[in-house]
């Protein structure tokens, strides 16, 4: 397959991109700053020039865009509103305006997380985000056209995150990397749809 990458060099990406090259698929890495074609989630006439780069694909991973943390107290709707630009609308760009550029049968998988189902202080934005996408797999699932499929990857925190957020989330027992891998090829290669994998260890 051809398979489109977006986040490819981050850090799950740089475990998913080796493994699904060893699998004899091709892959095309989108990023804002690396890779083979360039993509600001935050920004929707850029995904539309990233298809058009692209060309045509069999799938479609979105491993890009972390939610900013948030207090509360302080929190706005203007704030929430930001934090969900990449995140929730970027994700959601990337299913609506590839529909049109994908080959039939594409799969579409995004990346949620942890948040919308546990509670944790500073990740309301993560909760709502995470929420809302999982809603928006089940309803694109029953309507995407030519037998386009759409999961939902659900990760707790990444085992090659946990030096760097570990501190931020205090007991919370990151996924082992070779798991979440094979939860995203799980969802490239197979043949589910309107799934929301909750990889939490």
């Amino acid at each position: 397959m051809r398979i489109l990458v977006v986040g490819g060099a981050g850090t799950i990406g740089k475990r998913l991109v080796p493994e699904l090259r060893s699998r004899e698929h091709e892959v095309v890495v989108a990023g804002r700053t690396s890779g083979e074609v360039r993509v600001d989630l935050a920004e929707p006439e850029t995904i539309a020039a990233m298809y058009r780069e692209a060309g045509a694909v069999d799938a479609v991973v979105s491993i890009a865009a972390h939610g900013a943390l948030d207090e509360f107290a302080k929190l706005t709707s203007a704030e929430l509103h930001e934090n969900m630009r990449a995140k929730f609308y970027g994700q959601v760009e990337l299913v609506l305006q590839g529909q049109h550029h994908a080959a039939d049968g594409a799969s579409f998988t995004l990346t949620s997380g942890i948040f919308a189902d546990e509670a944790w202080p500073h990740v309301t934005g993560g909760g709502v985000i995470s929420g809302a996408l999982h809603s928006f797999v089940l309803s694109a699932a029953i309507e995407l056209p030519r037998g386009m499929r759409v999961n939902a990857v659900s990760p707790t925190m990444a085992a090659d995150s946990a030096d760097e957020f570990g501190g931020q989330f205090l007991g919370m027992r990151p996924v082992p990397m070779g798991e979440l891998v094979r939860h995203y090829l799980d969802c490239v290669e197979g043949d589910r749809t309107g799934t929301v994998v909750r990889a939490y260890a």
